[in-house]
């Protein structure tokens, strides 16, 4: 096709008839305009894997115990983790150990959720904020300091990162129990701790009433016309 023919084929993406995206500029049209409220973005999926947070339990302590399967079975090798014991007077966590070093590089990471699944105490899950950029590839390596949530359990919001309401909500350890891939067994049911600031998440519902809602979606009316 040659250079030509790649060009054309953008230029039939032009024009209002063909616009299939959500315009969005990322704030800068807020903080160019000094606007009162920001560019909306679209709804997010439920199960979207975006920044890890390390979690805490509903009394502070911390969820992570230092056992490195997190690190064992990523797939890009992009964290890094190492345990030490608890000081028995003043524990980090309710175990025998505690995450001591806990890293994670967002220039080799690939959002895969492995870590997630691995993990025994549902120590790390993942947000919504997939808006984080850096201008210095250190900032690009997580450390504990922050990846673990604030004393409320709410996630740190570094300069870097565009944080947005709800992004901190119905994480990847919300449903990691119930995945209809899993056992049908379990899905429905609550299977893992409470988290400092969210308390018991709800679990996802069975499969049948998943299936409802989806049929019920498809059978609502539509209203205007589609390109």
């Amino acid at each position: 096709m040659g250079y030509f023919g790649g060009f054309l084929v953008t230029l039939r993406q032009h024009g209002r008839r063909n616009r299939v995206t959500t315009e969005y500029s990322g704030g800068r049209v807020f903080r160019r305009k000094n606007s009162d409220k920001k560019d909306e973005k679209i709804s997010k999926p439920e199960r979207l894997h975006g920044r890890h947070v390390l979690n805490r339990y509903e009394d502070g302590m911390e969820k992570c115990i230092g056992c490195e399967l997190c690190a064992g079975v990523c797939p890009a090798r992009c964290i890094y983790v190492r345990g030490a014991d608890n000081d028995i007077a003043n524990p980090t966590s309710p175990g025998e150990r505690f995450g001591f070093i806990y890293e994670i590089n967002y220039l080799r990471c690939i959002h895969c959720d492995l870590c997630v699944e691995a993990c025994p105490t549902e120590a790390i899950t993942e947000t919504k904020l997939f808006e984080f950029s850096f201008t210095n590839r250190r900032d690009a390596i997580y450390t504990k300091d922050e990846l673990l949530v604030d004393d409320t359990g709410s996630p740190q919001h570094l300069p870097w990162e565009d944080w947005r309401a709800g992004e901190d909500l119905n994480t990847s350890g919300w449903m990691r129990a119930t995945a209809p891939s899993g056992n049908a067994d379990f899905e429905g049911l609550v299977a893992w701790s409470g988290e400092l600031g969210y308390g018991i998440r709800v679990p996802e519902p069975s499969q049948a009433v998943a299936d409802d809602d989806v049929e019920d979606f498809d059978q609502e009316p539509t209203t205007g016309s589609t390109h």
